[in-house]
């Protein structure tokens, strides 16, 4: 599916992507920003800086994978209902060249999308002016879950001797 195939969603889906986007302390860190929100497609751009590169000048494989694994979990939560929210299950991601450039686009679309869980595909292009040179190929699970809500630690939980759970 390509830019000019994917089918728009409501402003209100845009909105809750976009409000949860700003929510995520870690994309706000590293300065990454939404581009593009589309059913099952959500394109996050990451501009270079010293901040996000390695000891070589790359743009780290750790900002990488953060933007990918967010493109990814944003185009799933496009095609979720209202009362939810999306948890990234498991990815994994192949580092195909060092991703150096003005900036990376991370690409999340999703391949089949269910109840409970969603495959979706990650993509990382290095952009250098009009160059653009895949970097980076993955695939996630995400699982769905009922909306938590706003606000900082909101979604706290940590870990009991029988595996992750809400905070008591």
């Amino acid at each position: 599916m390509d830019d000019q195939h994917a089918d728009p969603v409501s402003r209100e889906v845009q909105q809750r992507v976009r409000d949860s986007f700003e929510r995520q302390g870690l994309m706000r860190l590293l300065g990454a920003r939404l581009t593009h929100i589309a059913a099952g497609r959500v394109h996050i751009v990451l501009p270079a800086s010293p901040e996000v590169t390695q000891q070589n000048g790359y743009i780290h494989a750790g900002a990488t994978s953060a933007v990918a694994d967010s493109a990814g979990g944003y185009a799933a939560l496009t095609l979720f209902p209202q009362d939810s929210d999306v948890l990234t299950v498991e990815y994994k991601i192949n580092l195909l060249a060092p991703a150096a450039g003005d900036h990376i686009e991370a690409i999340g679309t999703v391949l089949k999308s269910g109840r409970t869980l969603t495959i979706s595909r990650l993509e990382v292009f290095a952009v250098q002016g009009e160059q653009r040179a895949l970097v980076a190929a993955g695939q996630q699970t995400l699982f769905r879950i009922a909306a938590i809500g706003e606000g900082p630690m909101k979604a706290t939980a940590r870990i009991l001797p029988d595996g992750p759970g809400p905070a008591r």
